[in-house]
């Protein structure tokens, strides 16, 4: 799969699930992209490491899907003014972003033509990376705001419409720059990195023990698959295992975050539809979760449920019977808001043919997680690549074809259902025995995978040990990075008025792109 001269360069590297690790020189990074591409595996992240401190290098490591593992890249770059490396954006569009975000980290360039700041909106100076180990985080220095280069669109009749970064409502902050003729759109740019809080700086220095918390806070809607991705990653390099009772637990966790997540999309997409009856009803019911996970897990929001080694508490005597009936309650109201929501031709009308999303399209932008599968992408970790419990629990892969909103809409409602499947089956099986066990401080200079399917799609923890059983490096991959520029081809053709709409039926996080 990739070049015959770096075949016996593969080492193991400990994961969750099965990975490796190669080094390569300037030309094999290149080399290996494309042969990948050619194969049909999926690009997932990158990021960069300054090494000068060991070294005298910085590092670039980019991170692959295989069919039946994971393969990490890594490329050595010798110190220099100005450090590079070949570009992935022609063979992968979705590093393009994840490139521009490394320069405004690290100041390591590539040969891109797109040069614009991605994350530091003149909040510290151009000459000035954060992620170089010289760097004081504490300091602040002046904003220097200035315009952002937006790409225009001429001809007759064609203007531009700015809509945020600040929005109506409580959502995050994010910039679209609409070219349009009419009410038609011809263009959309977004920028976003608004809502950079410098997650990868706050990582270093912290215990291994403690990691897993700020890991859960990267995109709250997405605590548990952070989190767990992050103790995955450290019980890998300690060669550790979580016990039984806990991952079981953390599967249960798992899938209530999904199904939350999912009811709370449902009843927004039926109101920005004009239909506040679904609102208020996925509102009720996802309400009903949310006072559900308090019962039986000690909290609404199970930011500090994984724990590295296990779960933070166990399942009380009576949550047995109590999941099973909301369940069963739950399965039931769903489907009978699905039965009107297909019936309701005002919905239907909002949801066929808007925000389409081809097949080809999305396969070529390397489009992710629920938005990949509503575009008869069928890649779900917890089908391709089962950890544990899933790879006893057989998990069905939903996938949808047409790529518009009432795909993006169905296949929500087909993941609530199999994730009321997976719980039944996972409260059929706890087994009896600890929720925890013990986690040993790393050796250092160890690199270790955590991946999760959340429920936008995979999320990925890099980590990277220090001295004591701190943390040196750690990188997070939030889905939405492939995923955000998809709705800049979604909404091509369409009117500006659907752009809420179809950006909603995607729903990606502002937080976990921006890190």
């Amino acid at each position: 799969m990739w070049p015959d001269v770096i075949k016996d360069q593969l080492t193991l590297l400990a994961a969750n699930m099965p990975a490796r690790r190669v080094s390569v020189d300037r030309q094999q990074w290149l080399e290996v992209a494309r042969a990948l591409r050619a194969s049909d595996v999926q690009f997932l992240t990158m990021w960069g490491a300054d090494d000068r401190d060991r070294d005298h290098c910085f590092r670039i490591y980019a991170v692959y899907l295989l069919a039946h593992d994971v393969l990490v890249v890594e490329h050595e770059i010798a110190e220099t003014l100005t450090p590079t490396y070949p570009s992935l954006a022609t063979t992968f569009p979705a590093a393009a972003r994840m490139q521009r975000a490394v320069y405004d980290l690290l100041g390591i360039a590539t040969d891109e033509s797109d040069t614009r700041n991605w994350l530091r909106h003149e909040g510290w100076p151009e000459a000035l990376f954060p992620l170089r180990r010289d760097v004081d985080a504490k300091h602040q220095y002046p904003i220097d705001s200035r315009p952002y280069a937006f790409v225009p669109v001429d001809g007759d009749g064609v203007h531009e419409i700015a809509v945020g970064p600040v929005h109506a409502g409580t959502i995050e902050p994010g910039h679209f720059r609409f070219s349009v003729v009419g009410e038609k759109i011809l263009r959309l740019e977004e920028r976003l990195g608004y809502t950079h809080k410098g997650i990868a700086k706050c990582f270093e220095g912290q215990t291994q023990q403690t990691g897993h918390r700020l890991a859960a806070r990267i995109s709250g809607d997405s605590a548990v698959a952070f989190s767990w991705a992050y103790c995955a990653a450290i019980e890998s390099i300690t060669d550790r295992s979580c016990p039984v009772r806990a991952t079981t637990l953390r599967a249960l966790a798992l899938e209530h975050e999904r199904i939350a997540n999912h009811l709370g999309d449902l009843g927004a997409l039926g109101n920005d539809a004009g239909f506040a009856f679904g609102l208020t009803q996925f509102s009720r019911l996802k309400e009903d979760l949310l006072q559900t996970n308090q019962l039986i897990f000690g909290a609404r929001y199970l930011l500090d449920y994984v724990v590295p080694g296990g779960v933070a508490v166990d399942l009380p005597d009576h949550a047995h019977g109590l999941l099973v009936g909301f369940y069963f309650t739950l399965q039931r109201a769903v489907a009978e808001l699905r039965a009107i929501y297909d019936e309701h031709d005002g919905l239907q009308d909002r949801f066929r043919e808007s925000g389409r999303l081809e097949q080809s399209v999305a396969q070529q932008l390397g489009a992710i997680g629920l938005a990949g599968r509503a575009s008869g992408i069928s890649r779900d970790l917890r089908v391709d690549h089962p950890w544990p419990p899933y790879d006893k629990l057989g998990p069905n892969l939903v996938i949808e074809s047409k790529g518009d909103v009432a795909a993006r809409v169905q296949v929500r409602f087909d993941e609530i259902f199999e994730s009321i499947r997976l719980c039944h089956a996972l409260l059929r099986e706890v087994p009896a025995g600890p929720i925890q066990g013990c986690i040993p401080a790393a050796e250092p200079e160890r690199l270790g995978l955590g991946l999760v399917e959340g429920w936008r799609g995979p999320v990925l923890i890099a980590l990277q040990t220090g001295p004591n059983g701190t943390i040196r490096r750690c990188h997070a991959h939030d889905p939405s990075w492939q995923n955000w520029p998809l709705i800049e081809y979604a909404v091509l053709g369409n009117i500006v008025p659907d752009f809420p709409l179809i950006n909603k039926s995607f729903n990606l996080s502002y937080s976990g792109q921006d890190g």
